[in-house]
């Protein structure tokens, strides 16, 4: 799940570059793998649409608008990851103290296994971020990287993904 990656949030938030550039890897290594994406935008009419490379890496993926801040605190996103039939829960956006905390909670109150990629998710002040990341940590969900994350999915180098995701990490 790409949460709220949006024009007017992203210049604020410490390090965006790196934030934008992980979320890309991983949107485009569940391209690879077929794993299912879903991407949320907080108030797009107030903050704008998600930015551009990212928009461009999801492709024909659902993009959702809420108001919540949990991204799984609105009925069409809760709906839309039920239909992936999905057991488990990878996140990367914006900010991490609020929107990824807040769905990273509601996701394992849904039994779902919640993964949150470190590297691709970020805060203005990066004490919140850490913050955040010990407080979901805590909560029950895992710290992950997207490399760990990409090679998780693949599992094995004679898969035939295997080219793709390193491909993405080098």
């Amino acid at each position: 799940m790409v949460v709220d990656i949006q024009e007017k949030l992203l210049p604020r938030m410490h390090k965006a570059d790196r934030v934008v550039e992980r979320s890309v890897r991983m949107i485009e290594g569940a391209k690879v793998l077929g794993v299912p994406v879903i991407a949320t935008e907080q108030y797009p009419k107030g903050i704008g649409p998600t930015v551009e490379p990212v928009r461009q890496a999801l492709g024909d993926a659902t993009v959702l608008e809420k108001t919540a801040f949990s991204s799984l605190g609105d009925s069409k996103v809760v709906e839309a990851v039920r239909a992936t039939a999905a057991k488990t829960l990878f996140l990367v956006g914006i900010e991490a103290h609020v929107c990824i905390t807040q769905t990273a909670l509601d996701g394992l109150d849904m039994s779902l296994a919640v993964h949150v990629v470190t590297d691709a998710v970020g805060s203005r002040d990066p004490g919140d971020r850490d913050v955040a990341l010990r407080r979901i940590e805590s909560a029950g969900a895992a710290l992950v990287t997207s490399e760990m994350a990409l090679f998780e999915w693949v599992k094995d180098a004679s898969s035939p993904a295997f080219k793709g995701v390193l491909n993405l990490v080098k």
